[in-house]
């Protein structure tokens, strides 16, 4: 008897123990969520900055999204309403009206991002790291100029090794070559080498379409390949600029004082 108090006592606190446990994680819960919140972390406010951000660089974004929602609740109400009842038409239209408006705002949105970093350096960079599976990015410029800060990036895929440079033409032209020749004694012939130029010249490729001209490329690599040469081209010191350390060379302003003598 005294053996089966204990126990049912023992089950008891433990049950105790669970519930208090509970009772702190929705606590918790509560107040991650409070957190966000307040940081604006939500779909709702991500939704709202990401609007901002495009009616700054387009400000008749609200009349377009409009525009698409209205286009798109009539043509899915019209099709659906001969199929379904009324009400069941004008359940489905909204949504696919919403829908709509939401893929029109991402789109002006991503036009808007690359707008706002087009230009600066390492704007390719970013460009490039909207490139999904298959596609391997090295963030950190392979070769680059430190006067100009004219960039080379490298990206590996099934067209082979790709290089994007930053800067114009003629100096973006050198610096590629100067990154080919280092490639070549590991990659020989056997891995095609494509040098694509990121600008608003004629030879050049605008940024908003980088990724669309890269994906576009002659494919000559499986997956395997791809990882393969990626771990031969690892083996290569990637060539940084002479810049002092603590010094980001993104970063770096001109000494206004050494410039006035």
């Amino acid at each position: 008897m005294a053996d089966s108090k204990i126990s049912k006592q023992q089950a008891k606190a433990e049950l105790k123990k669970l519930r208090e446990q509970q009772k702190t994680q929705k606590k918790q819960r509560k107040a991650a969520r409070k957190a966000k919140k307040a940081a604006g972390e939500g779909i709702f406010s991500r939704i709202k900055q990401v609007f901002k951000m495009t009616r700054s660089f387009d400000p008749n974004i609200g009349w377009w999204m409009l525009l698409a929602a209205v286009v798109t609740f009539a043509v899915v109400f019209v099709i659906t309403q001969f199929l379904f009842h009324w009400i069941v038409a004008l359940l489905m239209a909204l949504p696919f009206a919403l829908l709509a408006a939401m893929i029109l705002m991402n789109r002006r949105a991503e036009k808007a991002a690359f707008a706002r970093i087009e230009g600066r350096p390492g704007a390719a960079a970013a460009a490039l790291n909207t490139l999904r599976r298959g596609w391997i990015v090295t963030e950190e410029p392979i070769q680059m100029d430190p006067k100009t800060q004219d960039a080379v990036f490298r990206v590996i895929g099934k067209p082979g090794v790709v290089l994007v440079t930053e800067g114009p033409p003629s100096r973006a032209k050198k610096l590629a070559s100067k990154a080919q020749k280092r490639l070549r004694p590991v990659l020989r012939d056997e891995v095609p080498v494509h040098i694509v130029q990121t600008g608003r010249s004629q030879e050049q490729v605008p940024l908003p379409k980088l990724t669309k001209h890269i994906k576009k490329l002659d494919k000559a690599l499986n997956k395997h390949e791809v990882h393969a040469v990626e771990r031969r081209l690892s083996t290569l010191p990637i060539s940084k600029p002479p810049i002092p350390k603590g010094v980001d060379p993104w970063r770096a302003r001109p000494d206004r004082k050494a410039l006035r003598g």
